[in-house]
């Protein structure tokens, strides 16, 4: 049996390359193969860190018996939703219309041209109550198809018409300070006033709903975005989804109070609450500024490659047992750290004899500040150095260009807020690797490891997110070539994903991608920015950067997606996040200002006033008078000779300062 995954860039794949299940990778052949056949395809979808991927995998996919049902009745092709974000959300969208959920595994059943019958996530080895076991799914799918073939494929075609018709553009509607406004409302409705966040469990950390409170908060001084920023960033940085040792958040929260989190640890997740408790963190709040300094030491040390880019994942499991590196009983406190530092720790982590997880053990929490700052010190580090002797999960060390982006984006931000430079020089590296490996003749691909690129083309969320991480880093070294290389993948980006027929709609895969059986579009932020709304903050932040040759196209492009964006920002604010991000920076203007001085030290002053004081979204640049291929700074000259800030709203510029107070004085006018 040939071993297809056996060369895969993906983790994930090579997770099953050793299977007995005749494996396929996502490619033509596969589907030629189910046509020379005449059987269905079975489709598996899931990602590294997943847990019950892992379960299925074990209990089904290692299993001969099951294997040999798999490999006589069907091609089997498995896919990693990292990797293949185009056919996730195809698939994804044919399950949750069959099933109403989804998830992974996700597992689906095609016709030899793609279209799905029957669609499900995870399968146990064993029937459960309302559930088949995965081998009966097997043969009642098997013989479906070998006596009701025509059937089965007619439902296929009419399940893909019935999709294709039900996905249309999101109407043009206002996206105002209403609208802002009411979104704020909405959020306070839905918030959790307990435990902070909003809804109920499982709770998913809002980080870009959080960017949105916190630069309405300072657009218009609403205590009530503050609050609602503040409070959960707080329950989630001393809960058990925070990891109190290492820096660092979990996937989610499977309860409403933030105590037991689904282990695994993800870059996107990690870049966007880094960019949040930054934010949050300048503006004064102690916590939010640690937490942002944690979470930037755990990329950096557990995620950071060595080619210089940022790991996927840490897995959930850790030796196929969920969380098992991360939790404490009390004895194991004590053996750690002896009897009286063990009961001082287990009552400041709340590890409780009944334990908070599984089995007596418990997640760490940190409810309070401790009373003894020094003795905390000094217990974390020796549980820490512990718990690096356990078992360790597993890494998922792919480098996804999107997710990358979005760490350089959040590293330059934060970096800029809390005053550590060395998180830019982390950033540019991992620009260098992205744009000399995974661009290729001008186009993206998704993922590298070990420095080898994959073969997936770059979908929309690439070009959007690492085009927005180079503009951040543009403006944090004021160097002409990221400022280059973002108008580069922006003008591609409007090229092939922009639909002509609806101006400021955007698909996820280019025109010129692999046809799937539907061409995704889906403008909603979920875990990560959309790549709608993401392009469009790119596009936005790039108007305000570029000379007066491209400002008008791409703030033009920037408001037509802004507009389709109006009636999920007012039903739906959870799911608009970024999109209400960028509409807070287009109502600030976006805010510019230009610092130009002789020479590094004399404008030094007034950059940290403009990167301390100025509003979210503002675009911030400083260098000499006319730098070259830096057009902020264009006729834009020294005041006297001496260090000068200009400040810009929109398109109306005030007149210079050369003082730090006096540009204190325009940044909170503005």
């Amino acid at each position: 049996m040939a071993n297809r995954l056996a060369d895969a860039t993906s983790p994930y794949l090579l997770q099953h390359a050793d299977n007995p299940v005749d494996w396929w990778p996502w490619c033509p052949e596969a589907f030629a193969e189910a046509r020379s056949r005449n059987v269905p395809v079975l489709l598996s979808i899931g990602y590294a860190a997943c847990h019950w991927c892992h379960v299925m995998a074990h209990e089904s996919f290692e299993d001969d018996d099951t294997a040999r049902l798999m490999n006589e009745h069907f091609v089997n092709i498995k896919v990693d939703r990292e990797e293949r974000p185009d056919i996730d959300a195809v698939y994804m969208e044919a399950t949750q219309a069959m099933t109403g959920q989804g998830g992974w595994p996700m597992t689906c059943f095609l016709t030899p041209d793609g279209e799905p019958f029957h669609c499900g996530t995870y399968y146990p080895a064993e029937p459960m109550p309302g559930m088949p076991s995965f081998p009966q799914l097997l043969a009642a799918v098997a013989q479906a198809w070998e006596n009701r073939g025509g059937e089965v494929r007619a439902s296929a075609t009419r399940i893909v018409e019935q999709l294709s018709a039900q996905r249309s553009p999101l109407p043009e509607t206002i996206l105002d300070d209403e609208v802002l406004t009411g979104a704020v409302g909405r959020l306070r409705a839905e918030a959790d006033g307990e435990h902070g966040g909003f809804g109920r469990a499982p709770k998913f950390p809002p980080s870009m709903v959080l960017e949105f409170l916190l630069r309405h908060n300072e657009r218009t001084g609403s205590a009530q975005a503050l609050e609602l920023a503040r409070d959960c960033c707080a329950a989630m940085a001393r809960g058990g989804i925070y990891d109190q040792l290492a820096g660092g958040f979990a996937r989610y929260s499977v309860d409403a109070a933030w105590v037991v989190p689904h282990f695994e640890k993800m870059l996107y997740d990690n870049a966007l609450l880094l960019r949040a408790y930054a934010h949050l963190g300048r503006l004064g709040d102690e916590l939010a500024a640690r937490v942002a300094r944690e979470t930037a030491g755990f990329l950096l040390r557990d995620l950071r490659t060595p080619e210089g880019g940022f790991a996927a994942s840490l897995d959930a499991d850790t030796d196929g047992v969920e969380g098992l590196t991360y939790v404490w009983t009390p004895e194991q406190l004590r053996e750690v750290l002896g009897e009286a530092d063990g009961e001082w720790a287990a009552s400041l982590l709340v590890v409780t004899p009944d334990g908070t997880f599984e089995e007596g053990a418990s997640t760490l929490q940190l409810p309070r500040d401790p009373d003894d700052p020094e003795r905390w010190a000094l217990v974390r580090q020796r549980l820490l150095a512990a718990r690096e002797q356990r078992p360790q999960p597993g890494e998922d060390d792919k480098v996804v260009t999107a997710w990358n982006g979005l760490a350089i984006t959040a590293l330059v931000e934060a970096a800029t807020a809390l005053e550590e430079p060395s998180w830019v020089e982390a950033a540019a590296g991992a620009a260098e690797l992205l744009l000399a490996t995974h661009r290729v003749d001008g186009r993206l691909l998704r993922t590298s490891r070990h420095g080898v690129a994959g073969t997936a083309a770059g979908v929309l969320e690439d070009y959007a997110c690492l085009a927005d991480g180079l503009l951040s880093l543009h403006q944090a070294t004021a160097d002409p070539r990221w400022l280059t290389a973002a108008c580069e993948l922006l003008d591609v980006a409007l090229e092939q994903f922009a639909d002509a027929e609806h101006p400021g709609t955007f698909h996820d895969t280019a025109a010129d991608a692999e046809a799937l059986v539907r061409r995704p579009s889906d403008p909603t932020d979920n875990a990560s920015p959309s790549g709608a709304a993401a392009l469009t903050s790119a596009l936005l932040t790039a108007s305000a950067l570029v000379g007066p040759e491209s400002t008008g196209r791409y703030r033009t492009a920037a408001e037509q997606g802004l507009s389709r964006a109006g009636l999920l920002a007012q039903r739906a604010p959870r799911f608009a996040g970024h999109w209400l991000t960028a509409a807070e920076a287009r109502a600030q203007g976006p805010l510019q200002v230009a610092v130009v001085g002789p020479d590094e030290s004399a404008r030094a002053e007034l950059l940290a006033v403009a990167h301390r004081r100025a509003p979210g979204g503002t675009v911030v640049v400083g260098s000499t008078p006319e730098a070259a291929g830096v057009p902020l700074l264009a006729d834009r000259p020294l005041v006297d000779g001496s260090a000068a800030a200009y400040v810009c709203h929109g398109y109306v510029c005030d007149r210079p300062v050369t003082s730090a107070e006096d540009l204190v004085g325009r940044l909170v006018q503005a």
